[in-house]
């Protein structure tokens, strides 16, 4: 793995010294992880302050988060195992979610969202996934998640924007999802995400003026990787590591870090997630002591990478 050398001596001089001459440097405080005892994987924002920012915090979360069946694509659409429920309960907190229409000549489903990877069905709704999510937020009310819709726009029955646009209006209203969504165009603070999805639209709003919301890409509200093919996985694994140190040296920042450790080229998703991940680890484990905040870092088939998960839920702890 080819990482710049003046970042790579500087991770390895903190792992040296214990990290304490670089994070007083950097003004972050260095200190004891927290025991696995101080924190519950379903309801680890619970005893987190209101008054934190979710940009101040490390979100683990999923790429696309519904990809369980490799029957569905075949093994290059297969990105996870644990469903959308275990997820929640497992510590997940952001969600990448695709959609398309169902067939125009099944006039049951006019209203509905598929959702998709790529132009393959994931045998799964919009509907469904947020159903499980409400279900998540009414047993654990003081957790808060976010999540990506995007419009897959893909395969032989693309849906233009202003159909899509439609449709979700109509899953806010027509179905009576609104309540459950974070809609306004900024950052949530932890006490008024608690309950609800915060809601990064990857899709046109243009042709509605009400839809005031965080738009996925804004580079006034994050910073995103997501280098999903051409670099191979040891420079995937640079930059995530790349990602990581922006989020880092930024602690300050008001934008979310988000930092995609999923790549889709040259094998199959859970094959460059065995290549990735053990770098992800070596990083956050070296910072494991560190009271620092990293984003949202979604990942593939997290269910094999427990470790990393337990590094990122555990990073929101250290020092309080």
């Amino acid at each position: 793995m080819t990482v710049n050398p003046n970042r790579r001596d500087v991770l390895r001089w903190s792992t040296a010294v214990g990290g304490g001459a670089l994070t007083a440097a950097l003004g972050i405080t260095a200190a004891t992880p927290a025991s696995a005892a101080s924190w519950n994987s379903a309801s680890w924002m619970s005893g987190l302050p209101n008054g934190l920012s979710l940009t101040q915090l490390t979100i683990p979360g999923t790429h696309d988060s519904c990809c369980t069946d490799p029957s569905n694509g075949t093994e290059w659409s297969h990105t996870q195992n644990w469903g959308v429920p275990e997820q929640l309960q497992r510590g997940i907190r952001f969600l990448d979610i695709r959609c398309q229409r169902f067939p125009l000549s099944d006039r049951e489903t006019k209203n509905w969202l598929g959702v998709f990877h790529d132009r393959f069905y994931q045998g799964s709704t919009l509907a469904t996934v947020l159903d499980q999510c409400r279900a998540f937020l009414k047993q654990s009310p003081r957790e808060a998640l976010v999540m990506r819709i995007r419009n897959e726009n893909a395969g032989s029955n693309p849906i233009n924007s202003v159909e899509f646009l439609r449709r979700m209006q109509y899953h806010l209203d027509g179905f009576g999802y609104r309540n459950l969504f974070w809609t306004a165009p900024r950052w949530p603070s932890l006490g008024e995400a608690r309950g609800r999805i915060v809601l990064l639209a990857d899709f046109d709003t243009s042709s509605d003026s009400t839809w005031d919301v965080m738009h996925w890409g804004n580079s006034g509200l994050m910073d995103t990787q997501d280098q999903y093919e051409g670099v191979g996985t040891d420079g995937k694994a640079d930059a995530v590591v790349k990602q990581f140190n922006q989020a880092f040296y930024n602690q300050n920042s008001s934008k979310m870090y988000i930092n995609f450790t999923s790549y889709a080229g040259g094998k199959w998703p859970k094959l460059n997630a065995a290549a990735i991940m053990p770098p992800v680890f070596d990083y956050l484990n070296a910072r494991a002591n560190q009271a620092c905040h990293f984003g949202i870092v979604p990942m593939d088939f997290p269910d094999f990478h427990t470790n990393v998960l337990d590094l990122l839920v555990a990073k929101n702890f250290i020092g309080r």
